[in-house]
């Protein structure tokens, strides 16, 4: 079974669609990966939370099992196609690099919401004066992923939103940069 969750995106208008996900796994410990952008780092991934926002909703997609990862596995190409471009994430490298190896598709981002490679959400949400939108691991994903491994959803959907108002707040207040290429590898 999937959990929605749906609500009215609250003030701040943009063009476009934020997205965020939430996996399980483990990266690939290849460091040479990491360096030159190579999407093998996340060949180890499979997303389970779809969240995006625009400026009309923020909406959630958890699955809660693995018969669930399947299900949002096969929802998300479909998602993808009814979201207003351009799209934003705050490491494209990584939604990319999950979705090309865990999915099969190529999807390469319109913009890229950290200053630079490497920078922490945390930073960027201290340097631009960003609340923390109730986020119960305070910006630590691998602290969502235990939760979705102990079943709690609500604290992994709560994890997601935040992150995905917080993106939209760096959106707001330091535009974006040009996504790194991403190497799409096998």
């Amino acid at each position: 079974m999937i959990i929605e969750h749906k609500e009215i995106t609250p003030s701040g208008s943009f063009k476009g669609t934020i997205i965020d996900i939430e996996t399980i796994g483990e990266f690939t410990r290849n460091r040479s990966y990491t360096a030159f952008n190579d999407s093998r780092q996340c060949e180890n991934l499979q997303q389970v939370i779809f969240g995006l926002i625009n400026d009309k909703e923020l909406q959630i997609f958890c699955a809660q099992d693995r018969e669930a990862i399947e299900e949002l596995k096969s929802q998300t190409e479909q998602i993808l196609n009814r979201l207003e471009r351009p799209f934003y994430a705050f490491n494209t490298n990584f939604e990319s690099s999950v979705w090309f190896h865990h999915i099969g598709i190529t999807i390469n981002f319109d913009g890229e919401l950290q200053e630079f490679k490497f920078e922490s959400k945390a930073a960027a949400k201290m340097s631009l004066d960003i609340p923390n939108y109730d986020d119960p691991f305070y910006d630590v994903g691998r602290l969502c992923m235990e939760a979705w491994h102990s079943k709690e959803f609500d604290k992994a959907i709560a994890h997601n939103r935040a992150c995905l108002l917080k993106e939209r707040d760096i959106l707001l207040k330091r535009e974006y940069r040009e996504p790194d290429k991403v190497n799409f590898n096998k």
